[in-house]
């Protein structure tokens, strides 16, 4: 598994992916809600969303776990074996093209590819350009109106709004916008 380094306790997304066997897509999505469900059970489990290909045979399994050694205790568990043999005829695990990320690459990781996340020192400044116009947006119009508010009210304020807005809007665009720069071809 490739992994960035990731401390004990800490929060980890992991991206499984599988190949499956032309015209076998139906019976895998059926697989896929039953040992969704049964991981949704394991301890730590904090999520699973499973992504379709537009074209081609590759899903994508996209995990989030409280910590590393929760989602270790699910990858090497029974119930997960288990159900791995129910699906032997129509799919494999693409092993080689797992990754875990924690923190702030997987605003930057590429699903289903093994892409390294960029540098950390370009993932800062990358996020700083996103989140500077829209942190001085916050502070221009909503803290005025928020002063007379108690501090850890007008403290919730400011990531309330800049969080969902860099991940949903502007961290997907910036991060297309200077790929380039981010993920520089191999010959560089």
């Amino acid at each position: 598994m490739s992994t960035t380094h990731v401390r004990r306790g800490d929060p980890i997304t992991t991206v499984l992916t599988w190949e499956v066997r032309p015209g076998r897509e139906q019976d895998f999505e059926d697989w896929t809600r039953g040992i969704t469900r049964c991981a949704r059970r394991f301890p730590g489990n904090e999520g699973v969303s499973w992504l379709r290909p537009e074209q081609g045979h590759r899903f994508h399994a996209v995990l989030r776990w409280s910590d590393p050694q929760r989602l270790a205790a699910w990858l090497e568990s029974d119930e997960r074996a288990a159900w791995h043999e129910r699906i032997a005829d129509v799919a494999t695990e693409i092993g080689s093209e797992r990754q875990s990320t924690s923190g702030m690459e997987t605003w930057f990781s590429l699903p289903g590819t093994t892409v390294q996340p960029p540098p950390r020192w370009k993932m800062v400044l990358t996020t700083f350009l996103g989140a500077y116009p829209f942190t001085l947006l916050i502070q221009w119009l909503v803290a005025p109106a928020t002063g007379a508010w108690p501090l850890p009210l007008r403290a919730a304020v400011f990531p309330v709004m800049l969080l969902p807005t860099l991940t949903y809007l502007v961290m997907p665009q910036l991060s297309h916008l200077l790929r380039r720069w981010l993920y520089p071809p191999p010959d560089r």
